[in-house]
C-alpha cells in the first residue's frame, strides 16, 4: 500500500512539474527551419508612447527594449491554422524572459544568451487569414538590462500560403501605404477651379494623417493633423525643376509667392520633390465638411498661377491660402486627384479614414461640371506587396479613403468607383474671392 502511495505522489509530481514546463519554456529552438525571417524594426511598435516608438524602434531592429511597454508585430497570412514562431534576440540580463501572446493565447520564455540566437516561442493557433499580432512583453532583472531584436520568425501551415511584412523599406513601410482617388473630367475642357469637400468622422483624424482634397499636375491643397495641439491647411506647388532640393533650384525656375493670406506661413519644401509651400495653423474638427478651391490658369509669359482657398463653416466664409506662379508652365487644372496618406511613420499601426465629397470643376466657358467617377489607387508600399491595409469606395455621395491600422478589407488598385451625383453645383461668386 506504501509503494503504491509513493507511486501516485510520483506520478502527480511528474504532472505538475510537466505542466510548469509547459507554461513557461527554456529559450532552445525548435528543430525545424523557419519559412520567413521578418524585420522586427521595419513591422513592430510600441503602441502606447510615441517617443519610444521612434527611440527603440530602428532599421536595425528594436533597440534597448527595456519590457516596459509591450511591442506588438504585424503580418499577413493568406491561410489560417496552426504557426510556429521565434525571434532573433538577444539580452544583457541573466534573468530576462519574454511572454509572446498571439490571438489571446500566451507562452512564456526564459532567455538565457547574451548573443544573437534564434528561440523558438511555440505554436500558435490563427482563427482566420489576415493580418496577426503579435505581442511582445519582457521581464527583466533588477538593473533592467535591455533587450535586441532583430527578427520575427514564421513557419507552420498558416505561413505556407504567402506571408506579407514590410522587407527594405523602413520609413515608408511604416508610414502605411498612401491611397488615391483619380477623377474623372472630359479632356477637351480647358478648367480654371477645382472644387472638393472633406470630411473626416470622429476618431479618425489621427496624427501624421494629410488629407489632400484638390491634387493636380504641378501640386496639392488639403489638410494636416501634425500633433495633438497642432494641425494645418498646406498648399505646396512643385517647381519644374527636376530636384529633391530647394536649394539647387535656379532662380528662373523658383515658384514665386504671389499673395498669401492672413496667418499664413510659407516658404520651400523637399525630399518628395521640391518648389513652394505655403500653410497656415487651423483646429479643423471631425464630423465636420470643409470645403476647397483651387484656380489655375496660364497668365502669359509662359507661367501659370495657382491659387487656394478654404472655407470653414466655422468662419463661414472663403479664405485665401497662397497663390504661387510657376515659371516654364501654360497649362490650365488637369490630373485632378485625392489622396490619404501618413507622414507618421509611428502612428502607422492606427488606421485613419475620410470621406470626400461633391467634386466639381469649371471651366472657361462658365460651365460646372460634376465629378462622379473616379479610379482608385495606391503608392509602391501597397503594390510590393508590403502593406495590404488600404481601401476606398463609396458610401452615397462620397467617395472614401482608408489605410493604416493592418485591417483586413483590401481594395483591388485601378477600382473605378462611382458616387451618386449631386447635380448642385457649387454656389460661388468669383469676383468676392480675394
Amino acid at each position: 500500500m506504501k509503494q503504491i502511495k509513493t507511486l501516485f505522489l510520483g506520478c502527480l509530481l511528474s504532472i505538475v512539474i510537466s505542466a510548469c514546463q509547459n507554461n513557461t519554456q527554456s529559450s532552445e529552438d525548435a528543430p525545424f527551419e523557419y519559412t520567413h525571417r521578418i524585420p522586427a524594426g521595419e513591422n513592430s511598435w510600441i503602441t502606447y508612447d510615441q517617443n519610444l516608438n521612434e527611440e527603440q524602434i530602428t532599421k536595425d531592429g528594436i533597440q534597448n527594449w527595456n519590457g516596459i511597454e509591450p511591442i506588438k508585430t504585424y503580418f499577413r497570412t493568406t491561410e489560417k491554422g496552426m504557426l510556429k514562431l521565434g525571434l532573433k534576440i538577444k539580452t544583457s540580463s541573466k534573468t530576462a524572459s519574454i511572454k509572446a501572446t498571439l490571438n489571446g493565447e500566451s507562452k512564456k520564455i526564459i532567455l538565457k544568451d547574451g548573443i544573437f540566437n534564434d528561440i523558438y516561442l511555440g505554436q500558435f493557433e490563427t482563427k482566420e487569414a489576415g493580418y496577426q499580432e503579435l505581442i511582445l512583453k519582457a521581464t527583466l532583472g533588477k538593473n533592467r538590462e535591455t533587450i535586441e531584436i532583430n527578427e520575427v520568425l514564421v513557419a507552420g501551415k498558416a505561413a505556407k500560403g504567402g506571408v506579407n511584412f514590410v522587407k527594405d523599406n523602413f520609413h515608408f513601410g511604416r508610414r502605411g501605404p498612401s491611397v488615391h482617388l483619380r477623377y474623372e473630367v472630359p479632356i477637351d475642357k480647358k478648367v480654371v477651379w477645382f472644387y472638393n469637400e472633406i470630411e473626416v468622422p470622429k476618431g479618425q483624424d489621427v496624427v501624421g494623417s494629410y488629407f489632400m482634397a484638390n491634387g493636380f499636375s504641378h501640386g496639392y491643397f488639403g489638410i494636416q493633423v501634425n500633433s495633438e495641439e497642432e494641425r494645418r491647411i498646406l498648399f505646396s506647388v512643385w517647381s519644374p525643376y527636376d530636384t529633391q532640393n530647394p536649394d539647387e533650384i535656379p532662380d528662373d525656375y523658383r515658384i514665386i509667392l504671389l499673395k498669401k493670406g492672413v496667418d499664413v506661413h510659407s516658404g520651400e519644401f523637399g525630399n518628395e520633390g521640391a518648389g513652394g509651400q505655403s500653410y497656415k495653423k487651423f483646429m479643423w474638427k471631425s464630423n465636420t465638411a470643409y470645403r476647397f478651391l483651387l484656380k489655375g490658369e496660364p497668365t502669359g509669359d509662359n507661367h501659370t498661377d495657382y491659387t487656394a482657398y478654404f472655407f470653414a463653416p466655422e468662419k463661414g466664409k472663403w479664405e485665401l491660402i497662397a497663390s504661387f506662379r510657376r515659371p516654364y508652365t501654360n497649362t490650365y487644372l488637369n490630373n485632378f486627384y485625392s489622396f490619404l496618406e501618413n507622414f507618421r511613420p509611428s502612428t502607422g499601426d492606427i488606421s485613419r479614414r475620410a470621406l470626400y465629397k461633391n467634386q466639381w470643376v469649371y471651366d472657361t466657358e462658365d460651365n460646372w461640371i460634376e465629378s462622379t467617377r473616379a479610379k482608385f489607387t495606391a503608392d509602391v508600399t501597397a503594390s510590393k506587396g508590403h502593406r495590404l491595409d488600404y481601401a476606398g469606395g463609396v458610401e452615397g455621395e462620397a467617395f472614401y479613403l482608408m489605410n493604416c491600422g493592418f485591417f483586413d478589407e483590401t481594395t483591388p488598385v485601378n477600382s473605378i468607383f462611382e458616387r451618386q451625383a449631386s447635380r448642385t453645383p457649387p454656389d460661388i461668386d468669383f469676383n468676392s474671392l480675394e
